[in-house]
């Protein structure tokens, strides 16, 4: 099923977009990693009828799940269901989504041999029921809040289709760079040229703004990081904006987010995104004075802090905030929300996000 890319309504609430570009804001926006997510007992329901990745691939069940958290919170972004392993599946890897497991490949990457059997042209064509989903999120949202599209990023990526799901160490993928860096150098260039393609797409198709997710960057070292997942992180914006202007088509805010990589902020700073996402490891004054003024910081409150009394978040929250100052921040967990997250915590973080500046 095709949807019209075009005749969007009118947006009601860019508050979101214009603290990413560095522009004043009416007060500091708010969003959730994996906000449509398993602490939603509606989301549940869903899951209960639906494969989670039927649920990706069905843009009326994606945008089912992704409208459900603004229904309920007073949200400034919406991200559109879906997955950073649809990606593989569109390469010609199987994914499985096995319950109390996660993520599984039945058939992983084996050996260096076997980037050979991976399929990149027409990948992206293989992935346009996300288009589509993100095309009719933006006319069912109705203007409400901007929509993020968003990607794994290629180390992500590369760990997870070597492990064949998710690791606590990604010991063989780590063991790819250091014995086989030169193939390893040409999967992860494969997964960068994908993503860019990938986040094209999403942009015509309706993206307000797009996030990278190297959620996997806390797995290496430095050293590591900014040798093979750094470089492919600035392919990504550079080939973008290079797409971007060559095809004429709008520019979007992009965010990146390396969990686990804050020691490598000012390396990031240089990287020319407009966001960059910080984990709950950081201080917000210390990220601050590392990126400088130039650059809107997301983030950063640990998701187990959820967990805490309403008072006790409301507290946490406004101190985070006050931290980060209202220009050139965007308001975010410092990794997604987590399962057993009570709502009450949910609407407890957002309104005090909002209500932070008040007098």
């Amino acid at each position: 099923m095709q949807f019209q890319a075009k005749n969007f309504p009118a947006l009601k609430n860019d508050n979101l977009l214009r603290a990413a570009r560095g522009e004043a804001v009416d007060r500091v926006p708010v969003w959730v990693m994996r906000q449509a997510g398993r602490y939603l007992p509606e989301f549940k329901e869903v899951r209960a009828e639906a494969d989670f990745f039927k649920v990706c691939r069905t843009p009326e069940l994606a945008v089912e799940v992704t409208m459900q958290p603004i229904r309920r919170f007073e949200l400034d972004a919406s991200i559109i269901f879906s997955d950073i392993l649809v990606i593989p599946q569109a390469l010609g890897m199987t994914v499985e989504m096995r319950p109390g497991h996660g993520p599984v490949f039945p058939e992983p990457l084996e050996s260096t041999q076997d980037i050979a059997k991976l399929t990149p042209n027409g990948a992206v064509e293989r992935l346009q029921y996300v288009g589509d989903a993100l095309t009719l999120m933006r006319h069912t949202l109705e203007g409400k809040v901007p929509l993020f599209g968003f990607t794994g990023a290629p180390w992500t990526l590369m760990g997870y289709m070597v492990e064949g799901g998710g690791s606590k160490t990604m010991s063989k993928s780590r063991a790819w760079l250091k014995d086989h860096s030169d193939e390893s150098r040409k999967l992860l260039n494969l997964l960068t040229d994908v993503c860019v393609d990938y986040l094209i797409m999403q942009i015509k198709n309706g993206a307000q703004i797009l996030q990278i997710f190297e959620s996997s960057a806390e797995y290496i070292t430095k050293e590591e990081f900014i040798e093979f997942a750094l470089p492919c992180l600035k392919d990504i914006r550079v080939k973008l904006h290079e797409k971007i202007e060559k095809e004429g088509i709008e520019k979007v805010p992009l965010v990146v987010f390396a969990k686990g990589a804050m020691h490598s902020l000012a390396e990031m700073t240089e990287l020319g995104y407009d966001v960059i996402g910080l984990d709950w490891s950081i201080d917000p004054e210390e990220a601050r004075k590392i990126v400088g003024p130039n650059v809107t910081l997301q983030g950063n409150l640990d998701p187990q802090d959820l967990y805490k009394t309403p008072d006790e978040i409301r507290q946490l929250t406004k101190t985070m905030v006050n931290k980060f100052g209202k220009n050139r921040y965007i308001a975010n967990l410092g990794h997604g929300i987590t399962p057993a997250t009570p709502i009450i915590s949910m609407t407890t973080f957002v309104d005090a996000v909002h209500s932070a500046f008040d007098n």
